[in-house]
């Protein structure tokens, strides 16, 4: 990637994109009052260069699946290989070597347990070349950085994010549990064709998905404002924390007693530094992948805010060594380039 730098109009985009990563460059412009050439140009900069992608998220909870938080140890000469191998797969997604050079973690959706004659996706990694050790935690319900990390958010104003988001109808919060009672919504394979451009590309012009879809332009834009409504569909704006002066990123796992969840839960939604925090099944009851300007800000960040929170019994961290897969899958340039990566054996789809 090359070498790129934001000033205060690449962030107003960034943040515009991140309130809805479909808005017109139009709106975007007159927002923040430069011409929609000038918006334009900045966003294919941007993109040309992969440091910035917006991509259309499925909520796996809507549609009956399960997200899970993956810790693999293998052996050093695994890891690199492993890592390619996964972010090859479609339902995987932030996939980290840890400093340290022996574990990475990353997520993966899988339908619920259940006797499909099929080995279980974790025993097949189990048993891939290298991996020493698997730890699989489900997440049950995410409470901090859903809708975007408030890092990267800071950048427009009130008055220019009213005029970016006139009133529509709330789309249903990912963050709330999901109900027990609703049905999950059956995807037709027009919507499953829908989903997947848009995971590659969440701008993608309403021609380029009606031939991807075999829908006319204006079915194609009703169906996406169905799909963002009921919760499904959302957008999520993919950029290197570093380039906005955060480039240590610490993965944190924390014991908490189940009568604090709700307190720790709420309180870390409001936390600059967490990027997401989830509450998860396994050995620690909150997940929490946070981004941090310096190792001594991370020290800042769990000796004074997560310190002052009543409940937290125990803390482990990590510090993670690159992204090799963000939210969406692999951009194109990157898919292609990493065909040549070491060869192994990756776990079945």
């Amino acid at each position: 990637m090359e070498s790129v730098t934001l000033d205060a109009l690449d962030r107003r985009l960034i943040h515009a994109l991140q309130l809805d990563g479909r808005l017109p460059f139009s709106r975007i412009a007159a927002a923040v009052g430069v011409p929609e050439r000038t918006v334009a140009r900045r966003y294919q900069r941007l993109r040309s260069r992969l440091a910035l992608r917006v991509v259309g998220l499925v909520d796996g909870r809507r549609t009956g699946m399960l997200d899970w938080i993956v810790r693999v140890r293998c052996a050093p000469e695994a890891v690199e290989t492993l890592a390619v191998l996964l972010a090859r797969r479609d339902d995987t997604s932030w996939i980290a070597p840890l400093v340290g050079g022996t574990e990475l973690t990353c997520m993966i959706r899988t339908p619920p347990p259940g006797d499909d004659g099929r080995r279980p996706f974790f025993e097949q990694l189990a048993r891939t070349a290298g991996v020493r050790e698997v730890g699989a935690a489900c997440v049950l319900r995410p409470v901090a950085g859903v809708g975007g990390w408030a890092g990267r958010m800071d950048a427009l104003g009130e008055a220019e994010q009213r005029l970016l988001l006139p009133p529509r109808p709330a789309p249903a919060d990912p963050s709330a549990p999901a109900d027990q009672t609703e049905a999950v919504p059956v995807l037709s394979p027009a919507d499953s064709a829908l989903l997947r451009a848009l995971a590659q590309d969440g701008r993608a012009d309403l021609g380029r998905l009606a031939a991807a879809t075999g829908c006319s332009e204006s079915t194609v834009r009703r169906r996406i404002g169905q799909l963002r409504d009921s919760g499904i569909l959302a957008f999520e704006v993919e950029i290197d924390p570093a380039l906005f002066g955060y480039p240590i990123e610490a993965l944190l796992w924390l014991d908490v007693p189940p009568g604090r969840l709700r307190a720790v839960a709420e309180a870390l939604a409001g936390h600059q530094q967490v990027a997401f925090a989830a509450l998860t099944t396994g050995p620690s009851s909150v997940f929490v992948m946070v981004e941090c300007r310096s190792v001594s800000g991370l020290h800042a960040y769990v000796t004074d805010e997560l310190a002052a929170l009543h409940g937290i019994t125990r803390i482990e961290s990590a510090v993670t060594q690159r992204r090799t897969k963000r939210a969406g899958p692999l951009p194109a340039p990157l898919a292609e380039k990493r065909t040549g990566a070491p060869s192994g054996r990756a776990p079945a789809q």
